[in-house]
């Protein structure tokens, strides 16, 4: 134990860095190279054939990546601990050098004659003390004790050698036991789903193991702009390490560059992918996986504008952000936020994804550099017809309360890592999406970054004016369909006549369209009982305070589609989800876009309500 060199695990750790660095550059040389090269010049059965082979090696290397990456980790961490149990170990044994006893090889002390005894004067003789590695509750009466002044502290010496030889031999059987897990199938590698679940366990072991080595230094109570400023100081082996071992901590850490959110997030995909796997009979797993299958799907075919994966998470409905184009090289970025319904799940993955996508390609025909995220980082609420039907009072806005948090801090994180001096920045909420964007432009500072404000199908932002915003009126646009049912929610007291109208519509609307489909059946049915009490009292007021789109609230309506009628062929919501759509509705898809590339004196407005 004395005369371990610690340094020799270290240098052992940075083999492994080295072969989990070629394999993650295979991977990327694989997928950015071959792969896109391939399928850019060449098709038919042969090249899907020999894609469908590169993909697989592809996943093998980044398989070995994680995994060769998980044994560097484990043994910087295991020459860490057993580094400060040596230091422990030779403090000891200096101490005993010191007062010239003799330490022998299993750890006890002999200490020489000292003293003398009362009656006969005579040197009282020496001894050996034997060492424990258990703390000495109770120390025994002095009748019992041996007189010899050096006794007590040869014993307290041989009782902290025995303490650090005792930690030493624990740690060494825990690492022991983890490094024994971190093996490859002998019949040869092929990534499969198990292997994957199996590589999520591997990292979740080593995660205990370097929690104090690695995880405690992630600086998740600082500002975005500190976390950046973290990372920019840490050496390129620590960061490998903490891209090995936290792909889901650092993938998540808002001030973190985008390219190594994305690298995070991919390996973390794979993980949560095979996590969730083995759960079988798990309604709610498999849906999940759905959905991270096909944003897998759509990360690996590659496309224009790039696709960066900055955020993915189990919590609550799930987490997913992510970003056509890259938003740290982009001078024009939005940040759009999903509405009532959205969760992480195949529809997610499909349309909101599409939305997003939509927007970049959009804005990037007025400026190349531009980008366009997706922002899924809170608990949009998931309400059933029935939900809708029976209680109208049952949309609140405490989840966009608390998304707004998250999404000022996502915003700052877009500051912090953007390397454009001033970046355009643009804020896009959609339906329960927009009161959560309202919500957050009116906490303090506003939100944080934001030139502009878009407000799509909104039910209100709990503001009574733009200005409230934070952006200026000027800078605050909103697109509502005539014939978009959420845009008309009447206010909340007087939504309670509309219950008996809203049970039929809702659960129609709800088997037409899911979620969006439910609430807008619901109101669609409800509105029919609604205008006939003809009580609207003030038609300034909808549902979370004014009408983004009517003159009271001061912002400028740009023009869109009208949309289908919500009675009779329950289009409704269709007119709800064509905003983004530049094949259903051109106009809006164009205004969206000059907005987000910095061009917004260039849209069509339509009059205010």
């Amino acid at each position: 134990m004395r005369e371990l060199k610690c340094s020799e695990l270290e240098s052992a750790a940075d083999g492994w860095g080295k072969v989990s660095n070629r394999a993650d550059a295979a991977r990327d040389r694989i997928d950015k190279q071959l792969l896109a090269g391939l399928e850019a010049t060449q098709e038919g059965e042969a090249v899907e054939a020999a894609s469908a082979r590169l993909e697989e090696l592809s996943r093998n290397f980044q398989y070995v990546y994680m995994e060769c990456g998980l044994v560097r980790t484990t043994l910087n961490s295991l020459a860490q601990e057993l580094r400060e149990a040596q230091r422990r170990l030779r403090a000891a044994l200096d101490d005993a050098d010191g007062l010239k006893f003799t330490v022998h090889a299993d750890g006890s002390v002999s200490y020489p004659a000292a003293g003398e005894q009362i009656v006969t004067q005579d040197k009282l003789p020496g001894g050996t003390a034997e060492g424990s590695p258990l703390p000495r509750l109770l120390s025994p009466p002095p009748a019992l004790t041996a007189p010899n002044p050096h006794a007590a502290k040869a014993q307290e010496i041989a009782d902290a050698i025995a303490c650090a030889v005792g930690e030493a031999n624990r740690i060494d059987a825990r690492y022991t036991a983890t490094l024994l897990k971190l093996t490859a199938p002998r019949d040869g590698l092929l990534t499969s789903d198990a292997l994957w679940a199996d590589a999520h366990g591997d990292a979740t072991v080593v995660r205990r193991l370097a929690d104090e080595y690695l995880k405690d230094s992630i600086p998740t109570e600082k500002s975005p702009a500190e976390r950046r400023a973290w990372w920019d100081g840490l050496t390129q082996e620590r960061r490998e390490e903490y891209l090995a071992v936290y792909p889901d901590e650092i993938g998540n850490l808002d001030g973190i560059p985008a390219e190594v959110r994305d690298a995070a997030n991919r390996d973390n995909l794979a993980l949560l992918i095979g996590k969730l796997e083995g759960r079988v009979g798990d309604e709610e797993a498999q849906t999940r996986l759905a959905g991270l299958r096909a944003i897998d799907e759509q990360l690996r075919s590659g496309g224009h504008p790039p696709m960066f994966l900055l955020g993915l998470g189990e919590q609550g409905n799930g987490r997913a952000i992510v970003s056509y184009g890259n938003p740290d090289a982009a001078r024009n970025v939005s940040v759009y936020v999903p509405g009532l319904g959205t969760a992480l799940d195949e529809e997610f993955a499909r349309n909101d994804l599409k939305r997003a996508r939509d927007t970049a390609v959009g804005a990037r025909e007025y400026d190349a550099s531009s980008a366009s995220i997706v922002w899924l980082g809170y608990d949009a609420p998931q309400l059933s017809a029935a939900d809708v039907a029976g209680n109208t009072d049952v949309i609140f806005a405490d989840q966009a309360r608390v998304g707004a948090v998250a999404y000022n801090e996502f915003m700052s994180g877009v500051s912090a890592t953007n390397r454009n001096g001033d970046p355009h920045v643009t804020a896009i909420g959609h339906s329960y999406g927009s009161l959560t964007v309202g919500q957050a432009a009116q906490r303090q500072g506003g939100i944080p970054g934001a030139d502009d404000i878009v407000l799509l199908g909104s039910p209100g932002t709990g503001a009574a004016s733009a200005d409230e915003l934070g952006v200026g009126r000027r800078h605050v646009f909103v697109g509502a369909a005539e014939n978009d049912p959420v845009t008309a929610m009447p206010a909340r007291i007087e939504a309670r006549g509309m219950a008996t109208g809203a049970v039929s519509g809702a659960v129609v609307g709800g088997a037409v369209g899911g979620p969006v489909g439910a609430v807008v059946g619901g109101l669609g049915g409800g509105t029919a009982a609604f205008f006939a009490q003809d009580a609207q009292a003030d038609d300034r007021e909808i549902w979370f305070g004014t009408d983004p789109a009517h003159e009271a609230f001061g912002a400028r309506r740009f023009r869109v589609d009208d949309g289908p009628r919500p009675l009779g062929d329950l289009g409704g919501f269709t007119a709800h989800t064509n905003y983004f759509n530049p094949d259903e509705d051109e106009e809006s898809a164009d205004n969206i876009a000059l907005i987000v590339a910095g061009r917004s004196h260039e849209i069509s407005t339509q009059e205010r309500r």
